[in-house]
């Protein structure tokens, strides 16, 4: 089945002027190497005359193409859904969930679980190649000002700035994820998970990050100082541009992100950051590609209390 090529808005609603075609693109894209029981696995399946309901040979259960997907159980057509993945991934700073709502014409709700598990399918599952060559390494701080968090909030226990750690390796991947604090075993920890070993890096003054040594060539330059760069090669200008799109995603399009998120966000950022080169619709078909694996809103918000302040991003 061929899958049809989306380079803009307006070839997006000629390519599903209905239901069908969205579920036939949907089939193709997954389907690619023959289609799949998604209970078994078997691939003796069975396709029904209505062209959206399958069944297995082997186990006889019967599924549709969004079985074992994140549009698994949805009641949103399959077109919005498509629509929701085009704004996602052609907008360069994302889309909040309140104008995604207007735009496809449900609710704030819903359009907020249905960002949550566009950026499920986003996500990063494995790195199978570590970085190389010249990476740089870089932390940033995201949340109210330090000097906002009232005495009460303090004393209430409110946590200061989420901590971001990321790395970039310089003409390739960007890599980024909350961590813990920026003791020098868990920053080694972090960079040993993902770095070539013998990969120079480059970060700022920051004491942790001469613990990678030996196993790392580590360059510095002093931010403190008032030093950018230093013989011409090290900086971390790319970790810094990078750290700058987000807050301008967070501050400017969703205004606010909870710690308990901030990793679904930075996954979404870092997904788009790595196909900047990729073609409108080429990251469309791509993170369609993605899809498998379900999110359920219990799964996400794990209970009441969360939901509240979710909801609100």
């Amino acid at each position: 089945m061929t899958v049809r090529q989306i380079n803009s808005l307006y070839d997006f609603f000629e390519v599903f002027p209905d239901e069908q075609a969205a579920i036939d693109h949907l089939r193709g894209i997954r389907w690619k190497n023959g289609a799949f029981c998604p209970y078994c696995g078997s691939t003796r399946v069975m396709h029904f005359s209505d062209k959206k309901t399958h069944k297995c040979h082997d186990c006889r259960q019967r599924f549709s193409i969004k079985v074992g997907t994140i549009f698994e159980d949805t009641k949103l057509p399959l077109r919005k859904w498509f629509a929701a993945v085009w704004l996602i991934t052609s907008h360069k700073k994302g889309i909040a969930s309140t104008q995604l709502a207007k735009d496809l014409k449900i609710t704030q709700k819903s359009a907020w679980f249905v960002l949550h598990r566009l950026r499920h399918a986003a996500r990063t599952r494995s790195f199978n190649r570590p970085l190389e060559g010249e990476v740089e390494v870089d932390e940033s701080y995201f949340g109210p000002k330090e000097k906002n968090r009232t005495k009460a909030k303090r004393a209430a226990g409110q946590a200061p700035k989420p901590i971001v750690f990321g790395l970039l390796e310089r003409g390739g991947e960007l890599r980024a994820k909350t961590i813990k604090d920026l003791q020098g075993w868990r920053v080694r920890g972090r960079v040993l998970d993902n770095v070539k070993d013998g990969a120079n890096i480059m970060s700022d003054e920051h004491a942790s990050y001469q613990r990678l040594k030996p196993t790392y060539s580590v360059h510095s330059v002093n931010h403190s100082a008032g030093e950018y760069v230093r013989d011409y090669f090290c900086h971390t200008n790319g970790i810094e541009g990078a750290w700058s799109l987000f807050k301008r995603q967070v501050y400017g399009i969703h205004h606010h992100v909870s710690a308990k998120h901030l990793d679904a966000y930075l996954g979404e950022m870092c997904y788009r950051y790595n196909r900047r080169d990729m073609g409108e619709g080429d990251r469309v078909n791509d993170l369609l590609s993605q899809v498998e694996g379900r999110l359920t809103y219990k799964a996400l918000t794990h209970d009441k209390a969360e939901i509240s302040e979710a909801t609100s991003n």
